[in-house]
């Protein structure tokens, strides 16, 4: 294995993150859902045993269906509070696009050290004691001062999104230096049947919403590959025109498969379709659409980062250029950059140069080899 290859294979295979299946029981969650659809028939439509973007159920007695999210951003918001509750909330929402919903309304959770603690923020907030910086990119404020960059973030977010915020909780009761930051999203499907993120067959065309650049390193810093963590900048105006350009492909029937691109980015949106889908994909890196920022990119850096504001679209090649004209016509930009394979593997290419495959089968030296990192 490559350093990029084990990088993403750690955050695929090992890390929590992506494993939550490992940790937690999913099977008690299974049966606690056949009493629920015993007492509302058909409720359950997509569970956490499925470990898709988004949870998906069905209104008893319509056919109204809507995708549930929680996502954490608690680290981040150490570093930089505003942003990091602001990409929490807008990475909540693209996974319940991701399923093909419109997000709704947010339910929100911050759990802190009382309002009167004094906190670092700042890169050096995760290092050593949390108290004392040395990159002098640090600010020592009150945690109440915290607090009201958290909630203007989870405002922003959600004015830029155009969607409301429902309801919440507020604990002073956490201890050490790393705020609880929840953001809970529902969502109505735009769509008759949920957009599962498992590819589905061989040769459909994959089609990345949104502009790469090159922010957000938390899959190569959990890795132990960087120093620091860099959060994703947050892409509020980007957010909404993604977004639209997602929800106006969905209107044209032919998307078949949808992933929104979060944490390690490209390399976890392809790969994870490919091996849960029990296929393969190849995937063009050079075709990816980049902001000036991203200009200067390496191909590894295209792969992993975690730049907001984008999704990853499976069409049947025929429909290709219909799809990318709805998404365009919202004034997104969209490009098809690879495609589903029969090989089991996720190969990444860049100029014709490997840059990383992704086995869907790892030997169990190869898996002891990524636990040790």
């Amino acid at each position: 294995m490559n350093t990029i290859e084990k990088i993403l294979l750690h955050a695929l295979r090992v890390h929590a993150h992506h494993n939550a299946d490992q940790v937690l029981d999913f099977g008690m969650f299974t049966e606690v859902n056949k009493i629920a659809n015993l007492e509302h028939p058909g409720l359950m439509v997509v569970e956490p045993h499925h470990n898709d973007d988004a949870g998906v159920i069905r209104l008893p007695g319509t056919d109204i269906l809507l995708a549930l999210k929680l996502e954490s951003h608690c680290s981040p918001s150490v570093i930089e509070p505003w942003g990091s509750v602001v990409t929490c909330v807008t990475g909540t929402a693209r996974d319940i696009v991701a399923m093909g919903g419109r997000p709704l309304a947010v339910l929100d959770f911050i759990g802190t050290l009382p309002s009167d603690a004094e906190v670092l923020v700042g890169p050096c907030g995760l290092k050593g004691d949390g108290k004392t910086c040395d990159c002098g990119n640090c600010e020592t404020m009150t945690v109440g001062a915290r607090n009201k960059l958290m909630l203007k973030g989870i405002c922003d977010a959600c004015k830029a999104l155009k969607i409301g915020v429902s309801a919440g909780g507020f604990s002073t009761s956490i201890r050490g230096v790393v705020p609880a930051v929840v953001a809970g999203m529902v969502g109505e499907l735009v769509v008759s049947e949920p957009l599962m993120k498992p590819a589905r067959q061989a040769d459909d065309r994959l089609i990345l919403i949104g502009l790469t650049g090159n922010d957000g390193n938390d899959t190569v810093y959990r890795a132990g590959f960087a120093d620091a963590m860099r959060p994703a900048k947050p892409l509020l105006e980007d957010e909404k025109v993604s977004m639209d350009g997602a929800l106006a492909a969905f209107g044209t029937g032919r998307v078949v498969r949808c992933s929104d691109l979060g944490a390690a980015g490209i390399g976890a949106a392809v790969h994870e379709s490919a091996r849960f889908g029990g296929l393969g994909a190849w995937v063009d890196l050079k075709a990816v659409l980049l902001t000036e920022e991203g200009a200067g990119n390496t191909p590894e850096e295209t792969l992993t980062n975690e730049t907001q504001g984008r999704y990853m679209l499976h069409v049947e090649a025929g429909n290709v250029a219909e799809v990318l004209e709805a998404i365009r016509a919202t004034g997104a930009f969209a490009v098809e950059f690879g495609r589903i394979t029969d090989t089991g593997e996720t190969v990444f290419v860049y100029d014709g140069d490997v840059v990383a495959v992704l086995p869907n089968e790892l030997s169990e030296e190869a898996m002891d080899e990524l636990r040790s990192m």
